[in-house]
This record gives structure tokens, sequence and C-alpha cells, in this order.
């Protein structure tokens, strides 16, 4: 390991956890002389790390919280970055090491600690996306299925009724739920067929967009999660613009087209069009429902089935889709 001696130096440290939960630590010298740059960064407490974020021609100095993996240090470049990343590619990231005097690639299950530099690295190969779902890696986001618009959205009863199916798996499979509602005040609060008991977060908005600050938040404590199901009103406005949002962001969306309606069907239809072709998965609380299961022999398969033993509403939303 180099060590310049006229400069001083932190370590980053990346911890390795292994399956027997012992802790392997791997340090490089880094970031030398660079001791103004943690004034530079946003605000942060002793539990966030200073560090250097770059990506292509761009550097930007951040925090990040200790103990950071490669979800969040990749939230954190899209964040910066989200408008020059093309998210149908691949990336990875990587950190500057002193010892070889180059950038090397920081493996998923590595995790920061200490200041360090790393940059976005694009792959030459585009992502094709697959949409499997895991429980481990999957949030439900619930979007403004508010009293207000009850006599006002097309076939509302039925995408309550798929709704409720949603949360019920949810809650059974342990899955996480974000719940918007949109101005309240004025429009309501989420309709009472919808148990929310098991929500992690109901917050209230006036944006379009679930994407805001108190959503990034729950997120960023839920760092496994890669996979957002989508399902709520209006197809065209607040769905539309939350799912652009998390695809800017780098998660698949998946939106639930039995769960999901508007006002005009020619504008459900035409969001949903040009959703599928930006690369937003468009399915069914069912396909939802057993992706996340994946095998009759899941512990909790019986309990789903029961939810879906009576098929969805057959409304006219799916000849619409």
């Amino acid at each position: 390991m180099f060590i310049h001696s006229h400069f001083p130096f932190k370590q980053l440290v990346i911890v390795l956890l292994n399956k027997v939960r012992v802790c392997v630590c791997v340090c490089v010298s880094v970031w030398g002389g660079v001791t103004s740059l943690s004034n530079m960064a946003d605000g942060h407490g002793d539990n966030h790390v200073p560090v250097l974020l770059s990506f292509s021609d761009f550097s930007r100095p951040s925090t990040v919280p200790s103990g950071s993996g490669h979800q969040v240090l990749m939230q954190k470049f899209l964040s910066l970055y989200g408008n020059r990343v093309d998210v149908s590619r691949k990336f990875i990231i990587q950190f500057y090491s002193d010892e070889w005097q180059q950038y090397v690639d920081l493996p998923e299950e590595l995790t920061i600690t200490e200041r360090c530099k790393l940059r976005l690295v694009p792959l030459q190969s585009r992502v094709t996306t697959l949409g499997n779902l895991s429980t481990n890696t999957t949030a439900f986001f619930c979007c403004d299925l508010q009293e207000r618009f009850r006599p006002a959205i097309k076939y509302f009863g039925d995408i309550i009724t798929v709704g409720q199916r949603l949360l019920q798996g949810a809650r059974i499979l342990n899955v996480p739920v974000i719940v918007s509602e949109q101005y309240p005040k004025g429009l309501g609060s989420t309709v009472p067929e919808l148990d929310l008991t098991a929500a992690r977060l109901v917050f209230p908005k006036t944006k379009f967009s679930m994407v805001l600050p108190e959503m990034e938040k729950a997120l960023a404590e839920l760092p496994a999660v890669c996979s957002v199901v989508l399902f709520g009103v209006e197809t065209h406005v607040c769905i539309q613009q939350t799912a652009l949002d998390l695809i800017g962001r780098g998660y698949e969306v998946h939106v639930v087209a039995d769960a999901t309606s508007s006002r005009s069907m020619v504008d459900r239809m035409l969001a949903m069009e040009r959703m599928s072709r930006v690369g937003v998965i468009i399915t069914t609380s069912e396909a939802v429902l057993l992706q996340l299961v994946a095998d009759k022999e899941h512990s909790k398969f019986k309990e789903v089935q029961n939810i879906i033993k009576t098929s969805a509403p057959e409304s006219g939303l799916l000849t619409k889709v």
C-alpha cells in the first residue's frame, strides 16, 4: 500500500458479512489530502460518510449513511445524475484505491463505512427487464385511492376490490406497503375498505408523483428493494408520473392493470402504452401475488391461494389496457 507522508489520509473500510456473520475487513488508503471536501458535502450527522460521487465528466461531493451498500449507493448516484443516466443499461460502482492507484470494482455485498471516492461506470450491453419479483426485494405502492375519487373514476369499486387483495397479500408475505393521499384535506382519506394498519408509511402530498422526500426516506430504509408494485389512480397522472420517476431512479416498476384506473379510458390506455414503452411492466394482481409466492411449497401459499380463489372482477379494465 502506498502512503504519501505529506498528505493526511483516511481509510475506506469495506465490510463483508459471510453466512456465519463473521466480518472480514479490507482496508484501502484513499482520498489523501482532501480535507475540506466533507465541509462542502450536504449536511450529515455522525452516522453519515462523506463521499465523492463521479459519473462521466462530473463529480459531486455528498454523504451516504454509514454501512451503505450497493443499492443505496446506486440510488444516490441516480438522485444526483438521473437525468444523464440511461437506465436501460447496466452499471457497476467502483472505488478509488491508493494501493493500486486506480479505480477498482466494488462488489455488491460490500458496504461503505469511511470517506471515499466512488464512480458509476456504464457497461456496454443494455439490460433486458425480466420482471422477476421476490418478497425480499419488492415494495407495494398504493396511490391515492381516496373517497372523493369514488364517483369519478371508472370501475372504482373493482380496483378497490383488487387493492384489498394486494394489501392482504402484502401483509401475509411481509411485503412493505407505502401509501399516498393526494391533498387529503380536500379529497378525503384512503377509502375505508382498504386496511392500512400494516402500511410502513401513509403520507399526504400535493405533487402528483409519489416520489417525494418522505417516500425516498422510507425506501432508503429498505435498501434491498429494487422492484415496486404500483396501483391506484389516476393512471395517466399520479401513476404514470410515479412510475417514470421510479424508473429514472433505477427501480423496476410493475403497474397492476386490474387495480389502476382513470376517469377516461382513453387516458388510461395511452398512459399504459407510454409506460410500457419505457420499461414499466404491466401486470395483474394475481400474477404479482403468485410471482411473490413462486412455489406451491411456499409456507404462505395456501393463504395467498385463498385470496385469489375468487378471480379479480371482470370489468372493462383489462380489455382497455
